[in-house]
């Protein structure tokens, strides 16, 4: 056995290990989970969405607690200030001088929970560090630990006490999930398990396998082909009529950023990997497209007016660009 295949099986044994401590825990969720988890890889930030009690924190909690690193938690909330993220300034009486207390952004993993309860101004004093992967206070510039990565859940059926996130802070996250109920066998599982003995999570990797796991995945092949198939999908976006869908445009203010294409290409990567490969394949990018678009893209009134929302646009682009056949010729020269 050559060195990349026990590189390969270790990556896939520790992967699994996660998936496994999680699973102990979170009942159902899968594609949640493996969400979760390309975000980890592709050191994405995810925005998580669904209504409330459905293991949307305790998934994100359960899978720090597998990882030997820094998790911190913050319930945002209306009268939050930005501080109380980032951090301040604090004078010392006894010796005359400021010190900087850091905030709990300063964490591997931080769940914000909640996030559009707490105003504008909150929120975008996430900006930053979820961008640079640095804090600036009092005109002195802190760099958050490595690997960070942001996970944010918010509620969807209340808007009384809550603030939309500003576009900017929005496109910076790889992919926004959303979670729906689970099935009714799934429902009698997690009764089983909350209301029987705790269960107690093993930490099974560390931040430094984290970091090396994001190294490998990003030496995963991406065909050429596939790149360009996540350029027109995202282009299709900003000026449907030059792709075919001249009907689509009244339906969209406002197309993805160049962001959206590269979380596709890192996305597709990661999900490769997750799957045990060392190498795209289309069905890796077409299963994360609504998860990378649908915050992405902004609807027109008109589209609001029809009923129509994001997924239901991407949708119909997708169906008019199709994915590359089979881009990679190259496997069956190896085989």
């Amino acid at each position: 056995m050559d060195n990349t295949s026990r590189t390969d099986s270790a990556t896939a044994q520790l992967m699994e290990q996660i998936l496994y401590e999680v699973k102990r825990v979170v009942v159902g969720q899968d594609r949640f989970l493996e969400r979760v988890m390309v975000a980890m890889l592709a050191e994405g930030h995810l925005l998580v969405e669904g209504v409330p009690g459905l293991a949307k924190t305790l998934t994100v909690k359960t899978l720090a607690h597998t990882m030997r690193g820094q998790f911190k938690r913050i319930q945002f909330t209306p009268d939050l200030v930005p501080a109380d993220l980032v951090g301040t300034r604090i004078y010392n009486q006894r010796t005359g001088e400021f010190n900087t207390s850091l905030g709990p952004v300063f964490a591997n993993l931080l769940l914000a929970d909640e996030i559009n309860r707490a105003p504008a101004k909150v929120q975008s004093a996430l900006l930053e560090v979820m961008q640079e992967h640095q804090v600036t206070i009092a005109g002195e510039t802190h760099k958050v630990p490595d690997p960070f990565l942001v996970m944010a859940t918010q509620n969807p059926i209340e808007t009384e006490g809550t603030y939309p996130l500003p576009e900017a802070q929005v496109d910076r996250f790889m992919m926004k999930v959303l979670v729906d109920y689970p099935t009714d066998e799934e429902e009698f599982v997690i009764v089983q398990r909350v209301t029987g003995p705790a269960v107690e999570v093993t930490p099974v990797a560390t931040t430094e396998q984290l970091h090396e796991l994001q190294k490998e995945c990003r030496q995963v092949y991406v065909d050429p082909s596939l790149v360009q198939y996540a350029v027109k999908l995202v282009s299709a976006t900003r000026w449907p009529e030059r792709h075919g869908l001249k009907d689509m445009g009244k339906y969209i203010t406002y197309g993805a950023s160049p962001r959206a294409t590269i979380a596709l290409t890192e996305g597709a990567r990661a999900m490769a990997m997750l799957r045990g490969r060392g190498y795209a394949l289309p069905e890796d990018m077409t299963d994360l497209v609504l998860d990378v678009l649908r915050h992405r893209v902004v609807l027109s009134y008109e589209a609001l007016s029809e009923g129509l929302n994001s997924d239901q646009v991407v949708q119909k682009i997708m169906a008019k660009i199709p994915p590359p056949a089979k881009p990679l010729e190259h496997e069956k020269l190896v085989a």
